[in-house]
């Protein structure tokens, strides 16, 4: 069932594991559950805030940027070799708090036990999303199955300051922009990712995202 609409550019991966998520969010979400309106007048001023978060995943980071300034920069752990993280331009289109996570079989509620933490932004690309995490010692690594994860204090911060409407660029490469806002990288080799190139993981493995 498709529960989010696709992004406007052409894109050819399959749903991550993320996408367990999002029955359950069309079932629970509303504006007043994520603390999100979702009113005209909002979008408007959303619209002329101009807030944007970039995430380099070469560099494993994300930033916050409102009118062109850096406010923030957080690290994150995005997509392993196999389920590389999607590249482009989207937009936040959910915000949850405390989600529950959903798969076959199981259903994991709110809790430290849950894989997306304790905060839930979707984006406008079946699936995928921006989120906290269980596992806060794989932030820094290229190890989720696509989505965008943040410890949870960050991804707690990160939640408060953004809005359903604003603008999400993944970047598969390094750009003069990323590099003005992040530095050189930790790495010369860097990390080679696929772009738009996203696999269905097996559905016997035991990761989550």
């Amino acid at each position: 069932m498709r529960l989010q609409p696709q992004t406007s550019q052409q894109t050819s991966q399959a749903p991550s594991l993320c996408s367990v998520l999002i029955f359950a969010a069309a079932l629970t979400f509303s504006p007043s559950a994520a603390g999100q309106s979702s009113s005209p007048s909002r979008n408007a001023a959303n619209a002329a805030s101009a807030r944007r978060i970039i995430v380099s995943i070469p560099d494993r980071k994300l930033a916050l940027l409102e009118n062109g300034r850096l406010v923030k920069v957080y690290p994150v752990a995005v997509g392993a070799p196999d389920s590389p993280s999607p590249s482009g331009e989207f937009q936040i289109v959910q915000r949850l708090e405390n989600p529950t996570y959903f798969r076959p079989g199981v259903v994991i509620g709110p809790g430290s036990s849950n894989p997306l933490g304790t905060r839930w932004m979707g984006l406008n690309v079946k699936g995928f999303g921006i989120h906290g995490t269980n596992r806060p010692a794989s932030v820094g690594q290229n190890a989720s199955h696509g989505c965008v994860r943040l410890r949870n204090r960050d991804m707690e911060d990160l939640f408060a300051r953004v809005h359903v409407g604003d603008r999400v660029s993944l970047l598969a490469e390094r750009t003069s922009e990323s590099a003005q806002i992040f530095g050189a990288p930790a790495n010369a080799g860097g990390t080679q990712v696929a772009r738009n190139d996203h696999r269905e993981p097996n559905a016997s493995e035991e990761r989550v995202d």
